[in-house]
C-alpha cells in the first residue's frame, strides 16, 4: 500500500460528500493561516499609498539589520503551515502533489501578506522575510512528507479513534490552542476573556459625538476581586477547559491521564508566560496563595468529575465558564495587569500582542460556542454513554 493511500472509514467516523475521512489537519491548517495573517498585518492602522508597486521589496536592496529573533520567528512561523496543509491534502487522496500545494500555499500567502505590508507604516516587507517564509513552508512539507512515508501518523489516528468521541466538534483544535492563549497576559492567572472593560472603551470612542453615545451604559466603579474569589476565578477558568477534554474522551483512564497533562502544560504556560514578561528570574511570580488555592480546587473537582457522562461535561463547562466571565469582567484590571501589557505591547513582542491578545479574548467564548454544541449533540453510542 502506499504512504499515500487513503484508508476506508469506520463506520463512526465523520466523512465528508465524497465518502472520505474528514481530516483535522483542515481546520487547524485553515485556523493557523489565520493567525499567521493577523500576525502579518497587525497592528492594521496606518495605511498609506507610496506610489510604487507593492511587490517593488523584491527588488529593493537587502535589509542592513537582521536579528535572530526575526530570522527564527519567519522561518519557523510557516513550517507548521506547510506541514498542515500538506498532511490535508495528502489525506484527501491526492498525496502526490500534496507537497507542491502544501509549499505553494504559504509561499503565496507570505507573497501577498509582505506586499500588503508596503501599505502600512509600521510594518516593513522583505524579500528575505518572504524567503525565509518559504523555505519554513518548504521545511514543513518535507517534514509531513516524511510523517506520511513513514507512517508515524497512523498511530495518532488510531489514537484519535480510541481515546475520542467520532466528530468532537472542535473540541479538540480548540484545546490545542489553550497553552497559546494563556500565554498573554492576564489580570487573574488563566483568566481568559476579561474584554468588557476594552469593548466599553471601544464602544465609546466609535460613538463619540454620536447620537448613540448617550444610550451607551454608564461604566460603574467596581471593587477588585477579594482572594477567595480570586481563587474561585481560577479554579473555574482551570477546570472549564479540562470538562470539555471530559465531554470528548471516552473513558475514566483516559481522561486522569488527559488531566495530568493538562496540568504539566498548565504550569508550563504560567512559567512561560511570566519568563516571557518578566524573565525567568520571576517565572513563578504568578503562583500566588490565591492561584495556588484555585488550582488545587480545580484538580480535585477535576478528579471528582472523572466519572461524569459526556453531555453533563458539556454543560458544567457552559457553566463554570459562565460565572468566571461574569466575575471577570466585573472586576477592574489591576496595576500589575497593565504593566504586564507594557512588555507585550512593546519590543519584540509587538507582532504577537495583536493575536496573542484576540486569542486570549475570544478562546473561553468559543468553548462556549463549542460546549452548547457537545451538549446539544443527540445521544449516539459513543456519546454521553457511561464512560
Amino acid at each position: 500500500m502506499s504512504a499515500f493511500a487513503v484508508r476506508r472509514p469506520r463506520p463512526s467516523e465523520p466523512v465528508g460528500a465524497d465518502g472520505r475521512r474528514l481530516s483535522l489537519a483542515w481546520p487547524v491548517a485553515l485556523a493557523y493561516a489565520v493567525l499567521v495573517v493577523y500576525a502579518s498585518l497587525f497592528p492594521f492602522t496606518g495605511w498609506r499609498l507610496q506610489g510604487i508597486a507593492p511587490w517593488s521589496f523584491l527588488l529593493a536592496p537587502w535589509p542592513q539589520y537582521w536579528t535572530g529573533f526575526d530570522i527564527a520567528a519567519n522561518l519557523l512561523g510557516y513550517v507548521p503551515l506547510g506541514l498542515l496543509l500538506t498532511l490535508a491534502v495528502a489525506r484527501t487522496g491526492r498525496g502526490r502533489g500534496a507537497w507542491l500545494l502544501g509549499t505553494l500555499g504559504p509561499v503565496c500567502l507570505s507573497l501577498a501578506l509582505e506586499s500588503v505590508q508596503s501599505y502600512l507604516t509600521q510594518r516593513v516587507p522583505s524579500q528575505v522575510d518572504w524567503g525565509l517564509n518559504s523555505l519554513g513552508a518548504a521545511l514543513g512539507a518535507v517534514l509531513a512528507l516524511l510523517l506520511l512515508r513513514w507512517r508515524v501518523l497512523g498511530p495518532w489516528v488510531q489514537f484519535r479513534q480510541a481515546c475520542f468521541v467520532p466528530d468532537t466538534r472542535g473540541a479538540l483544535v480548540l484545546l490545542l490552542t489553550w497553552p497559546l492563549a494563556v500565554l498573554y497576559p492576564t489580570s487573574v492567572p488563566f483568566g481568559l476573556g476579561q474584554a468588557w472593560q476594552r469593548l466599553e472603551v471601544a464602544l465609546v470612542q466609535l460613538t463619540e459625538g454620536s447620537a448613540l453615545q448617550g444610550w451607551l451604559p454608564q461604566a460603574a466603579p467596581s471593587l477588585p476581586l477579594s482572594p477567595l474569589a480570586e481563587a474561585l476565578v481560577v479554579a473555574l477558568c482551570v477546570w472549564a477547559p479540562v470538562l470539555l477534554g471530559y465531554a470528548v474522551l471516552r473513558r475514566p483512564g483516559q481522561r486522569f491521564v488527559f488531566a495530568l497533562l493538562f496540568g504539566v502544560v498548565l504550569l508550563s504556560a504560567g512559567v512561560l508566560s511570566a519568563s516571557l514578561t518578566f524573565g525567568p528570574v520571576h517565572a513563578w511570580a504568578w503562583l500566588t496563595p490565591p492561584a495556588s488555592l484555585g488550582l488545587v480546587v480545580a484538580a480535585a473537582m477535576s478528579l471528582f468529575g472523572l466519572a461524569l457522562g459526556h453531555r453533563t461535561a458539556a454543560v458544567l463547562s457552559l457553566l463554570a465558564w459562565s460565572f468566571a466571565l461574569g466575575l471577570l469582567n466585573r472586576a477592574p484590571e489591576t496595576a500589575y495587569f497593565a504593566q504586564s501589557l507594557e512588555t507585550w505591547e512593546q519590543g519584540r513582542f509587538i507582532r504577537f500582542h495583536g493575536l496573542s491578545q484576540w486569542l486570549g479574548w475570544l478562546w473561553p467564548y468559543a468553548a462556549l460556542w463549542v460546549g452548547v454544541r457537545l451538549a446539544l449533540r443527540p445521544r449516539g453510542a459513543h456519546y454521553n454513554a457511561t464512560p
